[in-house]
């Protein structure tokens, strides 16, 4: 079987809205609107990251409202994802169709968001690897400082660890080394995320082959203007039930993917 990776954003791309909006901003009694605005505020004023910014601003404002950010915190607000249509059964659906393609399927997240609050998400269970910003846990369970923060550009690094399979973050070594042995070669990669702040990482995969689907909400669609300045292969609504353009789109891909492998075979000499 070949391998396949499927990578997607979270934010807006499996759900609806920042993952941090549904439970956690509201138990630290922060208003969402208030919350980003001062994000970008200290941001600025700083010239600080903004994903830095963003996780700064949850450990101070857990602070002044005396809640202790932990793991077990954070992965019960997973609890409360509202996803896109089909989201729930997309996965089993998509790697029962890769099965019969003679494909092994791996979906990854790459996320600027909180990957304890995905860990605790029911889709969890059916991804290799979730690279996503991280909270440092202190002796007492708590979270005092960033692990892992990845914004917009360290998103591509990311590529093309799957593409090496160095999956570890600490790993310096491996992803730096030139190797011709690729795991997952990029014309074997598919990215799937909402908007401009996936722009590297669809553009990338793309110049290599590979294919990116830019998603949106049926109110929204702006997106062409990426399809028109060619730095993504698709755009398409955020529906992932069966049949929807997005679902047909993808089963298009892995099964012209299934097909120049099996062709490919005929060539060797």
């Amino acid at each position: 079987m070949v391998k396949v990776a499927i990578m997607y954003d979270f934010d807006k791309t499996l759900c609806t809205k920042n993952m941090q909006e549904y439970s956690l901003l509201p138990l630290l009694n922060i208003e969402a609107d208030i919350f980003w605005k001062e994000v970008s505020q200290l941001s600025q004023q700083d010239n600080m990251d903004s994903v830095l910014a963003y996780m700064y601003l949850l450990l101070k404002k857990a602070g002044e409202n005396g809640k202790n950010l932990n793991r077990e915190l954070f992965r019960q607000q997973g609890n409360n994802i509202e996803y896109y249509p089909g989201v729930k059964s997309y996965f089993s659906r998509i790697n029962e169709f890769a099965k019969n393609m003679h494909i092994e399927l791996q979906h990854y997240i790459i996320s600027s968001g909180t990957k304890e609050i995905i860990e605790g998400c029911d889709i969890f269970p059916y991804f290799h690897r979730v690279f996503a910003s991280e909270f440092h846990y202190n002796k007492q369970g708590v979270a005092d400082w960033p692990a892992v923060a990845i914004n917009y550009t360290g998103k591509t690094q990311f590529l093309f660890r799957i593409n090496k399979n160095c999956l570890d973050i600490f790993d310096n070594t491996t992803i730096n080394a030139y190797t011709t042995q690729r795991d997952i070669p990029f014309n074997r990669m598919i990215y799937i995320g909402d908007g401009f702040t996936d722009v590297p990482c669809m553009q990338l995969v793309k110049q290599n082959n590979g294919y990116s689907i830019a998603v949106h909400t049926a109110e929204s669609q702006t997106h062409q203007k990426l399809l028109e300045d060619k730095r993504v292969n698709f755009v398409a609504e955020a529906n992932y039930l069966s049949n929807s353009q997005l679902d047909s789109i993808l089963k298009s891909i892995l099964t012209k993917i299934s097909a120049e492998e099996r062709l490919q075979q005929y060539q060797i000499i």
